[in-house]
């Protein structure tokens, strides 16, 4: 008998329950008025007397193994027809939302594409910056205004300063000061500056700066590379205007103007109802600034030139105010999402 309830307790344990039918097979086989364990008892009143307890234990168990197993089975039975009952497998598909890219990510990516298919390479730095790399290597004298507090985040003041970079210049620099000549690259990232936030300006922003330096390099190679650049962002109708500037780290230096795109140069108040729109500044690479990296600027000339990605972005997608690009507001951003 301690064999029979043995190899019932294995048929038990190994009863495969999946629907509702095979759990109703199993009452009537292990719990039914006529099923296995039933019978065991039965059997019990004909064993030895010596026996009797031991095994009359072995069938209540058996009894309880196959309870347990049908209370448990019936339970997730009917969880699972609770859950295909709230199924409507007949629904259509819920609709894929597609993911949002921010109009400066997607600006500042089309730029460094369009300088990647004419060899420039992007350069990155560190967004606090010492003076050397933030000013002293670029030709800032001591006594420049970009210095004072009202325009740079100073982080020390004293011997060694530490500021949050107000361009990217400074990745310029660290590029100079480590590959020797031929050099083009361009240097994308965040910069901040202590300024009055408004339509126009913010304390932070994005700028991409570009350096090329070889030999005879010219200003006519500039100017042929940002009009390369205004046809490629903006279409072949871009035209753009070279007025003279200063810069500390560029001589000749000028401010570059766009056609604005907003009114088609008709004016407006984003222009300030000229037609033109700045968006960067350039120049020839100051000798002393060759110099101060190590660079030799009797062999070589380069050029550099930087521009405000939410300048770029404000042209491209006619945006008449600079703060809409940092103040989340997803009413502003769901205009920039994705196709399916």
């Amino acid at each position: 008998m301690r064999e029979r309830i043995s190899a019932i307790e294995t048929e038990i344990k190994e009863y495969s329950i999946i629907e509702t039918e095979a759990l109703e097979r199993f009452r009537i086989e292990y719990l039914g008025p006529k099923s296995k364990v039933k019978a065991l008892f039965a059997e019990l009143k004909d064993v030895a007397q010596s026996d009797k307890k031991e095994l009359g234990q072995l069938v209540n168990k058996l009894r309880e193994l196959a309870q347990n197993k049908f209370n448990e089975q019936q339970l997730n039975l009917v969880k699972e027809s609770t859950v295909h009952e709230r199924l409507d497998l007949s629904r259509p598909a819920d609709q894929i939302i597609p993911g949002t890219r921010h109009p400066i990510s997607i600006i500042r990516s089309e730029i460094i594409e369009i300088f990647n298919r004419i060899g420039f390479v992007v350069s990155e730095g560190p967004e606090i910056e010492d003076d050397w790399h933030n000013f002293s290597a670029l030709n800032f004298p001591p006594e420049h205004p970009a210095r004072d507090m009202q325009d740079t985040f100073f982080i020390e003041k004293g011997k060694d300063e530490i500021a949050l970079r107000t361009h990217t210049s400074s990745v310029q620099v660290r590029v100079m000061e480590n590959e020797k000549p031929p050099i083009r690259t361009i240097s994308p990232g965040r910069v901040y500056r202590n300024e009055a936030i408004s339509a126009r300006a913010h304390c932070f922003f994005h700028q991409v700066e570009g350096l090329y330096i070889d030999k005879e390099v010219s200003f006519a190679d500039l100017k042929q590379t940002l009009i390369y650049f205004a046809k490629e962002m903006f279409g072949e109708k871009a035209k753009i205007r070279l007025r003279p500037s200063f810069f500390p780290f560029t001589e000749p230096s000028a401010e570059v103007d766009v056609s604005c795109t907003i009114c088609n140069s008709k004016g407006c108040n984003v222009c300030k109802h000229t037609g033109w729109l700045e968006i960067l500044g350039c120049g020839m690479v100051d000798p002393n600034v060759l110099d101060s990296s190590n660079i030799d600027s009797k062999e070589y000339s380069g050029f550099a030139f930087g521009m405000g990605v939410e300048r770029i972005a404000q042209l491209k997608y006619r945006v008449n105010d600079l703060r809409l690009y940092s103040e989340n507001d997803i009413r502003f951003l769901k205009q920039f999402k994705s196709g399916i």
